[in-house]
């Protein structure tokens, strides 16, 4: 099932009002039930990194010119010869190295008359960049010069004569690292812009999805609001939690209305903690209609004894009065009527079933004229009723279970990898409306998202 294709792609979006789902349903106003989902979420500095690679060419810097620069008779190339690193700070800052190997050519002579002698060297060029994460979902970064730490020094050797030219170098280097400091921001500022996710994913999955074909059964999720924690650096990650607010409906029948697509995302709102479990509550709503296409599959022509004669179930309904569901039963053979039994539904653990508790009985009927016969039927059709009648809900519980997990430990999108665990899953209270049964279901999960391979 699609249960959690959305958890992630929730979190940006206001909430939504219930369409109309159908002639059939439209008169019931089904109860939202209002829960949390938490997730934790990675960003591996790793990612960061390959980023800033792949923008950042191998040649970064060449002036192939001797008389630039008051005619400095100097010419350099700057490449980068490793991967650059990242590596998380104490105070929401990243901490950025760039391994350089630099050949430099310096001319000495006058009057146009020169020798020139040319060096390689290496270096490594160190940034400081301060991440602030905006609650549009956007992240800036303040990239600043953290120095130099040179591999080798920069020497032209001209035998007798060797030239130290580390100002020379130094000077064109610095200019450079203040325009990487820029290109660093800008990077950072496009690649890390979550926005066009959040609102690409919610429009895609505003449809309701189905959890159980055989149930026929839909998941509709309305979110009402986001938090999340401060941005927590680590030596190669970049940790924050998100805990979203939301109103979740589960419809079975028809498929109900979608919301409107959204056009722009919500801000969240920053908390200094969210839990690290979520409850999720659900609401499966059954219409009577469907009760009574379950029920009629289990006692449809069914016959049991009474004084040594028949009774045939012929036809069977279900529906609601008040906080108790009906299921009225006609019969035919040695007693030919209506029964009505009645009862409080409510969620059997152990039959794994939402079955009825506190039954009523009541029959109405022009062919039975002896009372024993009547309290023996009363007798045998109520136990009937209370033994085998039953909304199933195990396969159900097993399939939602097994669908959650497998939409929890997927990739929606490039680049963005959920991973969690259902504890626990079950229906916690039954609810009547005119028109239906709603179960509540609560399922205990664990959630985590991993940003990889932006």
């Amino acid at each position: 099932m699609k249960f959690v294709k959305i958890l992630f792609l929730v979190v940006c979006a206001n909430a939504f009002g219930q369409n109309t789902v159908d002639n059939q349903l439209a008169a019931y106003n089904f109860p939202k039930i209002r829960s949390s989902i938490t997730m934790p979420v990675t960003i591996p500095l790793s990612e960061l990194s390959n980023m800033i690679n792949a923008s950042v060419k191998d040649l970064i810097y060449q002036d192939d010119s001797y008389t630039d620069n008051n005619n400095d008779q100097f010419k350099v190339k700057v490449w980068k010869t490793r991967p650059i690193r990242l590596v998380g700070g104490t105070s929401q800052n990243i901490l950025i190295e760039v391994p350089l190997k630099i050949w430099a050519e310096k001319g000495i002579g006058t009057l146009g008359l020169y020798t020139y002698q040319n060096t390689t060297f290496e270096t490594v060029m160190s940034f400081n960049a301060t991440v602030n994460f905006k609650n549009n979902w956007t992240i800036t970064t303040n990239t600043q010069p953290n120095g130099f730490r040179w591999v080798t020094k920069p020497v032209l050797d001209y035998g007798k004569i060797q030239i130290p030219i580390t100002s020379i170098v130094e000077k064109s280097l610095k200019e450079q690292q203040e325009k990487f400091c820029k290109t660093i921001d800008q990077q950072m500022a496009t690649q890390l812009n979550f926005q066009q996710y959040a609102l690409m994913a919610w429009n895609t999955f505003l449809q309701p999805f189905n959890i159980s074909e055989e149930y026929n059964t839909w998941l509709k999720v309305s979110p009402v609001g986001v938090n999340i924690t401060p941005l927590k650096f680590y030596g190669n990650q970049i940790n924050a939690t998100l805990g979203v607010d939301i109103y979740s409906e589960t419809f079975t029948g028809n498929k109900p209305a979608a919301s409107s697509p959204v056009t722009s995302v919500a801000n969240f709102n920053f908390t200094p903690t969210v839990a690290d479990q979520f409850l999720l509550q659900t609401t499966a709503n059954i219409p009577f209609t469907e009760a009574s296409n379950m029920a009629r599959k289990t006692f449809l022509n069914k016959e049991f004894d009474i004084r040594d004669s028949k009774v045939k179930v012929t036809d069977i309904r279900v529906y609601g009065v008040d906080n108790r569901v009906v299921i009225e039963a006609q019969t035919d053979g040695y007693i030919k009527g209506t029964s009505i039994i009645s009862g409080i539904p409510v969620y059997d653990e152990n039959k794994r079933k939402i079955v009825l508790s506190e039954t009523k009985f009541k029959l109405k009927t022009t062919n039975i004229l002896q009372k024993t016969a009547s309290l023996l039927f009363q007798g045998k059709i109520v136990k009937m009723i209370e033994e085998e009648y039953g909304i199933p809900t195990q396969e159900l519980e097993e399939n939602s279970r097994k669908s959650i997990e497998e939409a929890f430990n997927k990739e929606y999108y490039k680049g963005l990898k959920m991973n969690g665990r259902v504890f626990n899953l079950k229906p916690s209270k039954i609810l009547l409306s005119n028109t239906g049964i709603t179960a509540v279901i609560d399922t205990n999960a664990s959630l985590k998202l991993l940003v990889n391979g932006f």
